[in-house]
């Protein structure tokens, strides 16, 4: 069931916006703001890692925001999730994320989608988006986005966590290796265990990747998985590169 509980707002910053923004506007203009404010995002997932990134993309401004799950809020969820809250137990995550959104930027659009992500509703999902974020939990759902990445050539930001630990990387079609190339077997499905904190970690990481991309500032995690270790407070860097044997892409970002 796709629920459309959107709000559109013109492009330009008005006064307020530019009030809301001010500090970032410190760090890429207001040229960068609005290139923020015309960005159309799928967020794939509303759990802990899709909390987080949507937390962080409505407060910067990011202009369309699509979120996308199929499931309700349980009492497990709230260690981590937090856009979600006690009176929200039951209710489908999708709506009660759009809900948290309007609250914390009501100068956004957001669109509430209860439907499980799908090679049937995929290519609908993304019609009109710029770049995909995962917040997913398994990899056969992650695989599907760097599919989905692939064929409309978008960027992918992805991000995963188990525990005290979380990892994210950058994915461009056609300019780095895909999400296959760097895994190309699924690890065990597994429950893993989560924390709240390394959920933000990891979002905050997708979310900061996606407004260098768009703004055009620093280097991004291109090629380059970061590793975050919660217990030993460190983080470590991989370097990674298109694999020719790749199944998805055939290591189309060699010669980028």
């Amino acid at each position: 069931m796709k629920e459309d509980y959107s709000s559109m707002r013109g492009e330009m910053l008005g006064d307020g916006n530019r009030g809301r923004y001010a500090r970032q506007i410190l760090l890429f203009g207001e040229e960068g703001q609005k290139k923020l404010k015309s960005t159309r995002v799928l967020i794939a997932g509303a759990g802990g890692l899709g909390s987080a990134i949507a937390f962080y993309m409505a407060a910067a401004g990011f202009g369309r925001i699509r979120i996308v799950d199929c499931d309700v809020v349980e009492l497990s969820n709230l260690n981590r999730q937090i856009l979600h809250a006690q009176a929200d137990l039951g209710r489908a995550k999708a709506l009660s994320a759009y809900d948290s959104l309007a609250g914390i930027n009501p100068e956004i659009e957001v669109e509430a989608v209860v439907e499980r992500i799908s090679e049937e509703n995929v290519d609908d999902l993304l019609q009109g988006c710029d770049m995909i974020m995962d917040g997913m939990d398994s990899f056969p759902s992650r695989y599907l986005l760097n599919r989905a990445a692939l064929k409309r050539a978008i960027p992918l930001f992805h991000g995963a966590i188990s525990g005290y630990q979380g990892q994210a990387t950058t994915i461009i079609p056609g300019k780095t290796a895909c999400l296959s190339c760097l895994f190309p077997r699924a690890p065990p499905p597994a429950t893993a265990p989560a924390i709240g904190s390394t959920c933000g970690v990891i979002g905050s990481i997708e979310v900061t990747e996606a407004i260098k991309y768009v703004t055009g500032k620093g280097r991004l995690l291109k090629n380059r998985l970061l590793l975050w270790d919660g217990l030993e407070g460190c983080l470590e860097e991989v370097s990674y590169e298109p694999s020719p044997y790749c199944r998805e892409c055939r290591g189309l970002g060699r010669d980028a």
